[in-house]
């Protein structure tokens, strides 16, 4: 028992190491596929992680792990998405283990209701006969914000009185306290006209939707009119208003009242035999359901193909009846009962954005499961990766780095590191002393270290050689390898950014219309990607070793002394003398002024006739 119990956590613990840390939320799954728990976050990985920690002391969150089975999530943009996804989905689904929001609770709502003079006011229940709505909004700050700005601004009518035209023109109605404090343009009485209501009306429907580009450009006059008139505390609120504007303008995707009945789907393919398809199901406005699934894709299959196949069963298993499909897009076929619909703007293709947000996110947490799983899987599509994108015979294996490091010519030296299935090898590191070169000369360093390196028979050929530099130094090592060696070795580069980072990787590609040359091309490589990360790591472990390299031989070099020239004086001799002496010049004064007992007590007589030997003479010369 406890053995099933460990694995079960095991695989969970695998599930959230993968996870992505983005906002989002997340279910927990029992034994027979039942959501017993939905939860929102800020970053997934994070929060879920928590859940599992020994150190967890709550009763109740205890016997939630012990049931849970397996577990889902689904990224959005911000955390208010998240929240707004979270409360759909606990409505559809009713977790066992949720507390809040099972009472039939919402977000609240705006709506502009269809009279003769509409009222704006917040409701919690929708029903759409009545009027537009707009929300729910998670941030209830910001809806009052809202609803208080459209107040001041347009002055809707607060009262329940069913106006109509025939009552205007008969008198029916008389000014009400809200007109007399300036909240009401009283239009039941003729005060303010029918068109001008509707236009402040069809203004505040646009301060909803989000379009509140003009809305702002008032406010910032206003604001600017009143600092210039010094009426500063009027400007605040000018401020004030514009801040809540701005943060009631982040419209969400997740839930939107526009949006009825839709089933959205993405592909995400990436020249890979297996594809991933997500689903996503609005229902009344809401994300209710949300799965991405994994097919494996014949030779002869095309997207489309498995699109449409994936369509059918994915609407059968969930019993969808929505007529609206969006896809990706245009498909050249026809679904009874439904429509194709590719979206370009607006909240049906933020939600294209958000299923392809979470196809391609499911796609990158499945690649960290199997790699964690069998992490050389990892490194041979690596590999693979690198073959295909620089068009290699085989599969670089076996790859090399070169180095150089100088300062102005002194000390230059050289290091070669390399790489055995995308991983260090240390044990066939090669450290080289720059001999035959005068001066900072890069190039010319970098041509004897290949020569040296590939003139000996005994190293075995790399399947690739890769330059910490840009085309000069792929041009100076392509002279030694094919022209002078003749061997055959694909050569590349890693060149780096003005802020010396890595930047790209440079590739020599045999030039097709001349049969001796090449050409210099440039492989486009994504930064986040293990491919580009990987080569990252190995142009910095080549930097390291040669700035190493060439940072002990400087060292050495600075604490070398005339002592050290002297045949058959040691270090703990020479330690010995220049504990007693403090530096060699003063050892040296003592001698050349004939105070040499000294000399003989510390260290004997065989040694000091030596060291005097050594300096008289050099003294002479």
């Amino acid at each position: 028992m406890k053995q099933k119990s460990d694995e079960r956590l095991q695989h969970l613990r695998n599930i959230v190491s993968a996870m992505p840390e983005k906002p989002g939320s997340y279910q927990f799954y029992d034994v027979d596929g039942v959501i017993i728990y939905v939860g929102k976050a800020k970053n997934l990985k994070r929060r879920v992680n928590s859940y599992f920690h020994t150190e967890v002391d709550r009763f109740k969150t205890k016997v939630l792990v012990s049931k849970i089975h397996n577990i889902s999530y689904t990224v959005v943009k911000t955390e208010e998405d998240a929240l707004l996804l979270e409360n759909s989905l606990i409505k559809k689904y009713n977790p066992r283990y949720n507390v809040l929001l099972k009472d039939g609770k919402t977000y609240p709502s705006i709506c502009i209701t269809g009279e003769y003079f509409p009222r704006i006011f917040k409701t919690r229940t929708i029903n759409k006969k009545y009027g537009t709505y707009f929300g729910p909004y998670s941030h209830l700050g910001s809806m009052y914000a809202v609803l208080e700005l459209i107040k001041k601004l347009y002055r809707p009518r607060t009262c329940r009185f069913p106006i109509t035209k025939e009552g205007i023109e008969s008198g029916k109605y008389k000014p009400c306290l809200e007109y007399h404090i300036k909240n009401c343009g009283a239009p039941c009485c003729g005060k303010l006209s029918w068109e001008e209501y509707q236009k402040n009306i069809s203004s505040a429907r646009e301060i909803l939707k989000g379009n509140t580009r003009e809305l702002i450009q008032h406010l910032v006059d206003e604001m600017n009119k009143a600092a210039e008139n010094l009426l500063f505390e009027e400007a605040e609120e000018y401020k004030q208003q514009l801040s809540l504007i701005e943060q009631f303008c982040a419209k969400s995707e997740v839930v939107s009242n526009t949006i009825t009945d839709v089933d959205v789907f993405t592909i995400d393919n990436e020249n890979s035999p297996t594809l991933f398809i997500n689903y996503i199901h609005v229902k009344n406005g809401a994300i209710n359901q949300s799965f991405t699934y994994e097919y494996k894709q014949s030779i002869d299959e095309s997207e489309e193909d498995l699109l449409i196949s994936a369509i059918i069963e994915i609407r059968e298993r969930f019993h969808s009846t929505a007529k609206e499909i969006i896809v990706p897009f245009e498909i050249d076929w026809h679904l009874p009962n439904a429509e194709f619909f590719v979206p370009q703007r607006g909240d049906k293709h933020h939600l294209l954005e958000l299923s392809y947000m979470n196809c391609k996110q499911y796609r990158v947490d499945r690649l960290k499961q199997s790699d964690k799983l069998n992490p050389e899987q990892k490194y041979t599509r690596m590999m693979k990766e690198l073959q295909d994108k620089l068009g290699l015979p085989k599969l670089p294996y076996h790859i090399e780095l070169f180095d150089n490091s100088n300062i102005s010519g002194s000390d230059a030296v050289a290091g070669c590191v390399v790489y055995k299935g995308m991983k260090k090898s240390p044990k066939d590191y090669r450290k080289y002393n720059i001999k035959t070169v005068e001066g900072p000369d890069d190039y010319a360093s970098m041509q004897e270290v290949v020569r040296r390196r590939y003139t000996n028979a005994d190293n075995p050929l790399p399947d690739l050689i890769i330059c910490d530099g840009g085309i000069g130094q792929m041009h100076c090592v392509q002279d030694v390898i094919i022209k002078e060696l003749d061997l055959n070795i694909p050569i590349a580069g890693l060149a780096k950014n003005e802020k010396h980072r890595t930047q790209e990787l440079l590739y020599l590609q045999q030039d097709k219309k001349k049969d001796n040359e090449t050409e210099c091309v440039t492989i486009q490589l994504k930064p986040e990607s293990d491919l580009f990360r990987c080569l990252t790591q190995m142009q910095d472990e080549v930097h390291r070793y040669a700035i190493s390299f060439h940072r002990d031989k400087r060292s050495k070099h600075a604490l070398h002394s005339e002592m050290d020239d002297i045949i058959g004086i040691g270090p703990k001799t020479k330690d010995l003398l220049l504990n007693h002496y403090k530096s060699v010049k003063k050892l040296k004064e003592a001698i050349l002024s004939g105070k040499g007992n000294d000399i003989i007590q510390l260290i004997g007589k065989s040694k000091a006739d030596l060291i005097i030997k050594y300096f008289t003479e050099n003294e002479r010369s």
